[in-house]
């Protein structure tokens, strides 16, 4: 599903790479230390929407920029894309494929864009939810993540198994729905006991 990766000034890639990832389901990123494979595993998960800069070994969002070596200058900007083969249909967009990209400012401000649209959020978990990717996607894994997994809690391993089994999305609406109920009921209440 997952076919292409483009990044640009993305922690140690400042400049643009494409990573062609459509040959395989499998796909394994091996190399030396410090060559970059935990940065492509933080670029997926980021992608896609994750939230906590200490996820992605940092102390704030901005520090997913490039921040400059010797022989280059600090970015201004990261950008990161995925594109998403969508021939099988699993993902409930007509479009045979569809590029889902993030962009940060060194002022912190972040932007989601589908298919060059700007979208929320929201739109994009909406989109991959009950695919297998997604931020705490169980099929981009990275090698500090192999232990964390093996030793999770039953509640996380079943989060996973849910997500993997396509009933997680169902799970969240209900949650947010129980949700909109509550605050509607204490509206209700202070509603009579005003009156």
């Amino acid at each position: 599903m997952l076919q292409e990766l483009y990044m640009k000034g993305f922690k140690s890639f400042a400049s643009p790479v494409t990573l062609d990832l459509s040959g395989s389901d499998i796909t394994a990123i091996v190399g030396p230390n410090g060559s970059g494979k935990s940065n492509i595993v933080d670029a997926i998960r980021w992608v896609m929407g994750e939230q906590s800069p200490s996820a992605l070994r940092g102390s704030k969002m901005a520090d997913v920029i490039f921040s400059g070596s010797e022989n280059r200058s600090a970015r201004e900007k990261a950008e990161v894309s995925i594109k998403l083969d969508n021939s099988s249909g699993q993902l409930p967009l007509e479009e045979e494929s569809v590029v889902l990209s993030r962009r940060v400012d060194r002022d912190g401000s972040s932007n989601y864009f589908m298919d060059d649209d700007r979208c929320r959020l929201k739109d994009i978990r909406d989109l991959l939810d009950d695919t297998g990717l997604n931020q705490e996607a169980y099929s981009v894994v990275g090698q500090n993540r192999v232990e964390a997994i093996i030793n999770s809690s039953p509640k996380n391993l079943r989060e996973m198994f849910e997500e993997a089994a396509g009933i997680s999305r169902h799970r969240r609406r209900k949650e947010e729905a129980e949700r909109r109920l509550e605050r509607t009921r204490q509206d209700l209440q202070r509603g009579w006991t005003i009156s």
